[in-house]
């Protein structure tokens, strides 16, 4: 990028946020609930723990539902059900690249200041969950994992009873507002 050029995306300036919406009180998004309370009750609508997490915040950066839903999607089930890096901390990601991440590839020290923000969220929520893993937080054998597939599972009274998911969502996202929601 030039010198002097400051970058623009949605007619702000690169670092600027998207005011919150009407009737919003300090740090809580509009509605009146903490984005902790709003990311459990999206988990509980029926979205994935990475989108739950990531709409509960999209409205800070000027992203519309649909596209935050859709950019998040696919971190479900630890990535497309892959059972890997939990979808909740994987919101937390895209969250955490919107707030401290960079558009020029030279400037290490962006970069090393963005992942050092990550690392930070995500042994926050490994101190108090003991994984950032989705197979090892929902305590699933190698042969479960092996017989998963892509389908997602019914969100039924069981399955909510059985699952971690909503507490996870919503600590990713306490995490997150702890993180970033500080008073100026």
């Amino acid at each position: 990028m030039e010198e002097g050029r400051e970058e623009k995306k949605n007619g702000k300036k690169e670092g600027e946020r998207e005011e919150r919406g009407a009737g919003a009180e300090e740090g809580l998004p509009a509605g009146g609930k903490s984005r902790a309370e709003q990311a459990a009750d999206y988990f509980l609508e029926g979205y994935n723990c990475s989108q739950s997490v990531f709409l509960a915040f999209a409205d800070r950066y000027g992203l519309d539902r649909e596209t935050a839903l859709r950019l998040s999607c696919t971190f479900g089930g630890g990535m497309g059900r892959m059972r890997q890096v939990c979808g909740a901390v994987s919101g937390m990601a895209l969250v955490c690249g919107l707030e401290t991440g960079n558009t020029d590839p030279k400037d290490r020290q962006k970069k090393t200041e963005n992942y050092g923000q990550m690392r930070k969220l995500a042994e926050a929520f490994r101190e108090k969950h003991g994984s950032i893993v989705c197979g090892e937080l929902l305590a699933l054998s190698a042969r479960e994992k092996q017989r998963e597939g892509a389908a997602p599972s019914e969100r039924t009274a069981e399955y909510y009873k059985k699952r971690p998911c909503r507490e996870l969502v919503r600590c990713a996202a306490e995490i997150l507002e702890r993180e970033f929601e500080k008073p100026c």
